[in-house]
């Protein structure tokens, strides 16, 4: 897990090594700059594989050059492939394979990687940039361009003095919380969508963005229920088994759910040590998983250390989350996941999770108001308007901010589309334009379940919950790995009949199944809460000076296309204590104190 930079703009190797000590949390073990060609390479390490200074970067062979950050999982048996025909190795890591894999099979070396990436490859002989993202979008890549002059980093903030803010981003992220590819915070700076390649051409000055992957419109298969259960976890025990190759210590982060359950019982049955596991816990027993996380360790196990957390320990976090996520980033579980990290990171360098099963097996509550619109969808759209104008306001007092939007809305594909995107507004002039570069979600399959778990993956996955594991395990110089985003275990998910998957009382019903194997059902079968955090009552207790103190009338008038008279409506009613709008006042807070941090508007203070 590391940082990378490639750049054609002119640049000193001092002021390379400035740009990337800005994140130098990516890669603390070493930082490489290397000047070639017109180019300036740089690269920050967090050693995980053959930790000899052999595999430091930028590594160069021949006429090719690359930086290169993540792991590539099943790189002995690409290793072995190269070998037999002809290549040696000097070093027993990935990298190398990769640049010799890309030496023997040009471009098409992506479609044989199973892993995290974000590399570029300078081609001597070609006089070209190629550079990869991964499948799922797990690394991030971020790239400027402009008449020709790029600079490609992991991260925002070593890109480019001169940026300005992009103003349809600003309006997405008060739509979102997040800023979803293509797009960044600012003008001319992008981020390479997930199962994409960049090609520049170092003659012409021109670059262009090719797709090598992406979700394919499903066919059912006609497994059996018993096979289907076999497969996924023959398919789920490989996934971790590529995963647990380190040469530092690992471990696997533990919480209440099945998810994190299912791969740490793997990784015990397959590793030949005893596995390290972290969780926290919360005063608050709505939000506390930490004593099931317990009931699992001792299950399997584990070595387990638990950490309880205060209010005050969350929000230390505050300043890391800000400076980390170099961009506005509003997912208020970014807090509890920075603090797992920093704890775990005492013990171990490389973790387990199990981000990512929430998408393929249909855990998450949205999918069940899927299935509650199927019905509200019986109901003429006009008696449904009329209902969310007439009802009178207390039956939606502290509910879900969105609630009464939703009998507005007028088929399967607004509601699919508002669940990532939200039914209630905070812009004075709101556009869904954006949502064109996810359009291909509804040809993909005739089921609105799948429909919607396919936006998750393609949307939601990418760039919030995988934006929020990488900063968050980066912070702290920490590796996080989940089985869960193997390609084969998303695309095998999508074949599998619905009520393998989401059968009525029985969430992840397959993933259940297959974790019976190790933990007895009735341990395990109990609400999860997830990350969640009691941010309404902190917001009205612990953060109330604080919030509106940032949210004042004068840093308002600041946010590009907010609704102000809207937002401190929803304010003032959720200081009240009438209404819960704590996801809108969260993320104006953050872009607020993001502009501050970044003196986008040196008048805000």
């Amino acid at each position: 897990m590391c940082g990378i930079y490639v750049s054609n703009i002119i640049s000193s190797k001092k002021e390379v090594k400035t740009k990337l000590s800005s994140i130098n949390f990516r890669g603390p073990d070493h930082t490489g700059i290397l000047q070639k060609n017109s180019l300036s390479f740089g690269h920050l390490r967090l050693s995980i594989l053959d930790l000899d200074v052999r595999s430091n970067q930028p590594m160069q062979m021949e006429d090719f050059t690359i930086v290169f950050n993540g792991e590539i999982y099943n790189f002995q048996e690409i290793k072995g492939e190269l070998i037999s025909l002809g290549h040696t190795f000097n070093t027993t890591g990935d990298t190398e394979v990769l640049l010799k894999g890309y030496k023997e099979w040009g471009q098409a070396v992506v479609s044989k990687l199973n892993g995290m990436f974000a590399f570029a490859i300078h081609d001597k002989i070609n006089n070209t940039l190629f550079c990869s993202r991964d499948r799922l979008g797990v690394k991030p890549f971020y790239y400027y361009w402009k008449d020709g002059m790029f600079e490609i980093c992991s991260q925002l903030k070593p890109i480019s003095k001169n940026k300005t803010i992009n103003k349809d981003a600003v309006s997405i992220y008060l739509d979102c919380t997040y800023i979803p590819s293509p797009y960044s915070i600012y003008n001319d700076v992008y981020k390479l969508p997930p199962g994409n390649n960049l090609i520049i051409d170092l003659g012409n000055n021109t670059h262009k963005v090719e797709e090598y992957w992406n979700l394919k419109p499903v066919t059912l298969s006609n497994l059996s229920y018993e096979e289907a259960v076999e497969k996924v976890h023959d398919l789920f025990e490989d996934a971790v088994r590529i995963r647990l190759q380190s040469d530092v210590p690992f471990g696997s982060f533990l919480s209440g759910g099945v998810d994190s359950a299912l791969v740490t019982s793997l990784a015990s049955k397959i590793s030949k040590d005893k596995i390290k596991t972290f969780s926290i816990g919360f005063e608050d027993p709505k939000f506390d998983e930490s004593k099931i996380a317990a009931t699992y360790a001792g299950i399997l196990g584990t070595e387990h250390k638990e950490t309880i957390c205060k209010a005050k320990d969350i929000l230390e976090m505050l300043p890391t989350l800000l400076d980390v996520y170099d961009e506005p980033f509003a997912d208020s579980s970014a807090l509890p996941s920075l603090l797992l990290n920093k704890i775990t990171k005492q013990d171990v360098t490389v973790a387990l999770s199990g981000d990512g099963g929430d998408e393929s097996f249909l855990g998450y509550n949205h999918f069940d108001w899927v299935k509650k619109f199927n019905y509200l969808l019986y109901i003429p759209y006009f008696i449904r308007y009329l209902i969310s104008i007439l009802i009178p306001k207390f039956i939606f007092k502290n509910r879900t901010e969105s609630l009464k939007d939703i009998f507005k809305i007028k088929n399967n594909h607004e509601f699919i589309e508002g669940i990532f995107s939200g039914y209630n507004s905070i812009t004075l002039d709101r556009s869904l334009n954006w949502l064109s570069n996810y359009k291909n979600y509804k040809h993909l399959s005739h089921n609105n379940y799948q429909k919607t778990a396919d936006l998750n993956i393609k949307l939601w996955l990418e760039n919030d919950s995988n934006v929020k594991v990488d900063r968050a395990s980066m912070a702290f110089s920490v590796e996080v790995r989940s089985p869960f985003l193997d390609y084969r275990i998303i695309e095998f998910a999508r074949t599998l009949p619905l009520s393998y998957r989401y059968y009525p009382g029985k969430k992840k019903r397959i993933l259940r199944d297959v974790l019976k194997k190790y933990i007895p059902e009735e341990v395990f079968d109990q609400p999860k809460s997830g990350f969640s955090l009691p941010l309404g009552e902190w917001i009205r207790e612990d953060l109330r000076q604080e919030i509106l103190a940032i949210l004042s009338d004068e840093n308002l008038k600041k946010v590009h296309n907010l609704n102000i008279p809207k937002f401190k409506k929803m304010l003032n009613d959720h200081m009240a204590g009438n209404a819960d709008y704590k996801s809108y006042i969260w993320r104006v807070y953050v872009l607020i104190k993001w502009m501050r941090i970044n003196k986008i508007n040196n008048k805000i203070k």
